[in-house]
């Protein structure tokens, strides 16, 4: 009996153990399933970092060849930022890139061409850059030209898109195994609980739908990032083809203006010095004309440069702390003079304008500017207002004008009431060369010296318009907070003329310039010593003692004029120094302003200014 009890009670165990294992079984698959499938999350991850990566590999490259193309077309060292983080960042980026694929021989191969590639992209980019800086622009264009830096781009674009394509297609061999493996377990958990209960059997119908579902998520979630990943291909594409356009349409605008205006002056340079040399061979003497015709266009390519360095922010500026109201109530009689009197001029100045620190030249020039500018909108007569005040610019403006700090300004405004512009024309009105009015009626260059001045200054500028009810343009000029310094309009009079004891010496490397300098100087009354290097400048001056003042080239091989003047303060304290120079990155120009205390006169000069600026050094 006992052994029928325990027969009876195995007969009834035994399913119950068998259910327990087949259970067990099915637990044990599920837990392998799992695993199986954190495995395929973690693959799906490191595919995405692999693939934020290679993307942020592109990425870098082409922000620092936009960097490049800046600074190509400015020379502006602030475009070369890119460059830099590209050049710091890439090592990192691709070391980790490295790592994902050192299992995979093929993709390491494909790994170590990206390499060659990337190091061979920044080669050309750095031989680029590098023959800018020497003041090799053209061997630099040149080189842009042969289409290397272009073709090395595409070739690092094929090697990521085959790397992207192989890590996507063992992703998704690996996701399509685990969907058969989960496939199969669930036909086998459906089977075995069909035989154990049928609630066993809704059970593992209910995972098998999840891991389905779970599968399908997973699918789709690859068929996103692929598609994500063309998207963000094709847009990357699609802004470089724009940001190119731009840049070549405003390359080419400028080209071609500075191209035509040149032109013109110069023809008339050549035209009127053939004519002065035909007469000087016949014996001729009446060449007044031919030589004011050819000083008059001279004078015109020094005003156009000087727009230029302006627009480019490259201007030697000579800053001080200006009262914005007096000097606008200075002005009243060269507007009256210069505007006619069609135009009625109107001044509203604020009361307890706060100072700022600027340029008051070239402030006086960009009032000008506008005021010239508004005359020409009102053909027919009409009203121009010069307004002061104070003003805050707070954050949520400078939030949507870039490049503009949120603070106190100084306002400058002008405005019309002529005949407006529309909204593509605003759009375009700092542009260089870019004019609505008639040929021969201006250069297009006048709102680009403004706008250049005000931001190399560190303001900002603004123009509001409507057409048919004129415009108005606001400078805002940062607030002074310093030292409160009371403006002194110096007296303009006649330079005194030179005398022989008063004996200056020129140092200029330059053969042609030097001579004219030194004539030009003796045309004044000086004596005039002459050098073409630091070294033979300080055996005259040691040789000479009756040098009063030392008038030097700053760009000079070997020794540089800053460098001569310091050596010759430290032989003759006393002695007086005047700079000159026609490049405008120098050493007494740091961030577009003169050093202090730094008496300087940009090339070319008249003798006119010439016997000014002598005589105010000799006379301080």
């Amino acid at each position: 009996m006992i052994a029928g009890v325990r027969k009876a009670f195995w007969l009834q165990l035994f399913p119950l153990l068998a259910g327990f294992m087949v259970l067990a079984a099915i637990i044990g698959a599920r837990a392998w399933l799992i695993e199986g499938q954190r495995a395929d999350n973690a693959a799906v991850m490191r595919a995405s970092e692999f693939e934020r990566r290679l993307s942020g590999v592109l990425s870098l490259l082409q922000e620092a060849e936009t960097g490049k193309r800046g600074y190509l077309l400015t020379g502006d060292e602030s475009y070369l930022a890119p460059n830099r983080t590209a050049e710091a960042a890439l090592p990192a980026e691709l070391q980790a890139i490295g790592q994902g694929v050192v299992d995979d021989p093929v993709q390491a191969s494909r790994f170590a061409t990206l390499q060659d590639l990337v190091a061979e992209k920044f080669a050309e980019m750095n031989d680029v850059i590098d023959l800018y800086r020497d003041n090799r622009a053209a061997d630099a264009l040149a080189l842009v030209r042969t289409d290397a830096g272009r073709r090395s781009m595409g070739r690092i674009r094929d090697v990521i898109d085959v790397m992207r394509r192989a890590e996507t297609d063992v992703l998704n061999a690996r996701l399509q195994s685990s969907i058969e493996a989960s496939r199969w377990l669930s036909l086998g958990s459906v089977a075995a609980l069909l035989a154990l209960a049928v609630v066993a059997a809704i059970s593992i119908s209910g995972a098998r739908r999840r891991m389905l579902d779970m599968a399908a998520a997973h699918r789709e979630l690859i068929a996103t990032n692929q598609a994500l990943s063309r998207e963000m291909h094709e847009k990357e594409m699609a802004e470089t083809r724009i940001r190119q356009m731009q840049k070549m349409e405003a390359v080419g605008q400028l080209t071609g203006g500075i191209a035509h205006d040149f032109n013109n002056m110069l023809a008339v340079i050549i035209s009127a010095m053939n004519l002065i040399q035909r007469k000087v061979a016949r014996g001729e003497t009446d060449l007044q004309k031919f030589v004011d015709a050819a000083m008059d266009a001279a004078t015109r390519a020094a005003s156009l440069t000087a727009r230029l360095l302006a627009f480019s922010r490259q201007q030697p500026l000579s800053p001080s702390v200006i009262d914005a109201n007096r000097l606008i109530a200075g002005m009243s009689e060269l507007l009256s003079r210069t505007l006619g009197e069609t135009v009625q001029i109107e001044t509203v100045l604020a009361g307890g304008l706060w100072r700022t620190h600027a340029d008051a030249s070239q402030l006086e020039n960009a009032v000008l500017n506008l005021a010239v500018n508004g005359r020409d909108a009102m053909p027919g007569g009409g009203r121009l207002t010069i307004e002061t005040a104070n003003c805050h610019l707070d954050d949520r403006y400078a939030a949507t004008n870039a490049d503009v700090p949120a603070g106190q300004y100084v306002l400058v405004a002008v405005t019309d009431t002529g005949t407006g512009m529309p909204p593509e024309v605003v759009a375009r009105a700092f542009d260089p060369f870019f004019t609505t009015k008639a040929v021969d009626k201006g250069t297009g260059l006048g709102l680009s010296q403004v706008f250049g001045f005000v931001k190399q200054t560190g303001g900002h500028v603004k123009i509001y318009s409507e057409p048919g009810h004129g415009t108005t343009v606001k400078i805002y000029l940062k607030r002074h907070f310093g030292e409160e310094v009371s403006d002194v309009e110096e007296e303009r009079r006649a330079a005194r003329a030179g005398r022989p004891e008063e004996a200056i010496l020129v140092v200029e490397d330059d053969e042609r310039v030097r001579a004219l300098s030194v004539e030009a100087l003796r045309e004044l009354g000086y004596s005039v010593i002459h050098a073409s290097d630091a070294a033979s400048a300080m055996r005259k001056l040691d040789s000479h003692p009756d040098i009063v003042l030392l008038f030097t080239d700053i760009v000079m091989p070997e020794v540089n004029g800053r460098k001569l003047a310091d050596q010759a303060l430290q032989l003759r304290p006393g002695l007086k120094v005047l700079f000159t120079t026609g490049f405008t990155r120098n050493a007494v120009v740091h961030n577009g302003v003169l050093d202090h205390g730094v008496n300087f006169i940009a090339k070319p000069f008249t003798i006119e200014q010439l016997a000014a600026k002598v005589r105010e050094v000799l006379d301080a």
